[in-house]
């Protein structure tokens, strides 16, 4: 395992900043006067098995190979999860390890579902915890997601390669620049963000979590409402405005700051998402309307709000969205799947594969009509070759089948047919509520067996992760060849 100090160095490192950051909700608890051992145990801890990792591999090589950044990718997200789970162990509200596990894999994977059944009582420390770790999982898979995932040809992310040297060897000189000024804008954001939310009403915790949990898409809230809590126009306004800003690919600030300032407008990721925001929000507005047989009885609010959360992967509810029908509900589940853009903090398929899909569709009707003609996808100027499309076209038909092989597995538990199918949805598309009563927008997670949890994680790292990053690393070829 020699050749692994590496990424044990890193993880290492990782887990004694992991440490650290707990002691910011530490502070909290004596500002509050709400203060039991749960974190100080758990930070020592974390610090202590971080500290051991770095240590034992001081003499690592400064390179990253592929297969490194491959099980670096997986442990990190894993590593963070089992460590972020501690203060929800040893706290007050006492979860189970598999609970506790299950909150802390939907915080760093900004994916918001929750097991916590009040909010509104749960202690200021652990509220501001599930904050602090979907904003930890936001920027990290924004950071991944630039200088990684291209590097590691993960279903068609080597679109986005951010420069012409793209050997393996060199991920971390060339990422080290980057990342620091995504890491800038991101913090940068959420400072507005936070900003905001309080001139418009929060209290100045509430703004601050919340401000985490949003530009990270991810969905945590301190109360069982969500943001309906707040019942406020101008909250809800500024959640829409930062859940689009995080949605949107990251690189696209950096471009902007570096001069290019047409770059929101001529990014095709970003038009065509704001295409189907616009185009979902008209369609469910009329078919309310023309349900409720008035335009004037239809939540045009409601309605923006909970599509761009949906779509977006943030999971913030306003309404119960359950009520609206069946449409609405097959509607949301299409939502999910789609996401946002790559390089933001926003999950599932992405915007920029279903734009090549369509084009590959596209192509082949024309082959039909056209026999011998020559019709070759572009993207963004780029000619798209066969081994993109076919990493693309791999990467949704997988996305597609473990999908159907989560909900076959939750169904297994005795869950019914739609909790089944929008659970195993909202987990790999990392979107935080479900639909029907039990994991609905007015429900949680809280009722399900202990197998449904394990299964729901592994497909909310699965999702996160952009499958391929943890599938490769049970391939024994894959091994072998390196």
């Amino acid at each position: 395992m020699s050749n692994y100090k590496t990424v044990f160095f890193i993880l290492g490192a990782l887990q004694i900043i992991l440490g650290l950051s707990m002691i910011v909700p530490i502070l909290a608890q004596f500002f509050y006067n709400q203060i039991d051992a749960g974190f100080i145990s758990s930070s020592l801890v974390t610090i202590l098995f971080g500290v051991l990792f770095v240590l034992s591999n001081l003499d690592y090589d400064k390179k990253l190979s592929l297969p490194q950044a491959f099980l670096l990718t997986a442990l990190s997200w894993l590593s963070i999860a089992i460590f972020g789970s501690l203060p929800f162990v040893f706290s007050e509200i006492e979860l189970s390890f598999t609970d506790a596990f299950f909150e802390s894999m939907s915080g760093i994977t900004t994916t918001g579902s929750t097991i916590i059944t009040n909010l509104n009582e749960t202690q200021k420390a652990i509220l501001l915890w599930r904050g602090m770790l979907q904003w930890l999982g936001g920027i990290g898979i924004i950071v991944m997601a630039i200088t990684l995932m291209p590097l590691m040809n993960i279903g068609g992310m080597q679109l986005f390669v951010i420069s012409t040297s793209n050997t393996p060897e060199k991920i971390l000189p060339k990422s080290k620049e980057i990342s620091i000024r995504l890491i800038i804008v991101y913090f940068s954001l959420t400072l507005v963000c936070a900003l905001f939310y309080k001139l418009f009403g929060m209290n100045f915790f509430d703004s601050i979590v919340h401000s985490m949990t949003t530009i990270a898409t991810g969905g945590f809230s301190n109360y069982n409402e969500s943001i309906g809590f707040f019942d406020n126009s101008l909250i809800e306004l500024n959640s829409i405005i930062f859940i689009i800003l995080g949605s949107i690919p990251f690189i696209s600030y950096i471009k902007y700051l570096n001069g290019d300032k047409k770059i929101f407008f001529k990014d095709s990721q970003i038009t065509t998402f704001f295409i189907i925001v616009i185009f979902s929000i008209l369609l469910l507005f009329f078919y309310l309307s023309f349900k409720n047989q008035s335009i004037f009885d239809t939540n045009l609010r409601a309605i923006i709000f909970n599509v761009i959360s949906i779509l977006t992967g943030t999971g913030y509810v306003t309404q119960n969205f359950s009520e609206w029908g069946n449409f609405p509900l097959v509607y949301f589940l299409i939502l999910m799947f789609i996401g946002g853009c790559a390089g933001s903090t926003a999950c599932g398929i992405k915007i920029f594969r279903v734009q090549i899909l369509y084009k590959f569709i596209s192509n082949q009707l024309k082959k039909i009509i056209y026999p011998r003609g020559v019709f070759k996808i572009k993207y963004e100027n780029n000619t798209v070759d066969e081994k993109f499309l076919a990493s693309i076209i791999s990467f949704i038909f997988l996305y597609i089948l473990i999908f159907f092989i989560i909900t076959a597995l939750l169904s297994t538990s005795g869950l019914d047919f739609v909790t089944s199918l929008s659970a195993a949805a909202t987990s790999i598309s990392n979107v935080g509520p479900g639909l029907g009563d039990i994991i609905g927008p007015n429900g949680n997670f809280s009722q399900l067996s202990d197998f449904s949890k394990w299964i729901l994680s592994l497909a909310m790292i699965l999702g996160r992760l952009e499958l391929f990053a943890v599938l490769v690393l049970f391939i024994p070829s894959f091994w072998r060849k390196y």
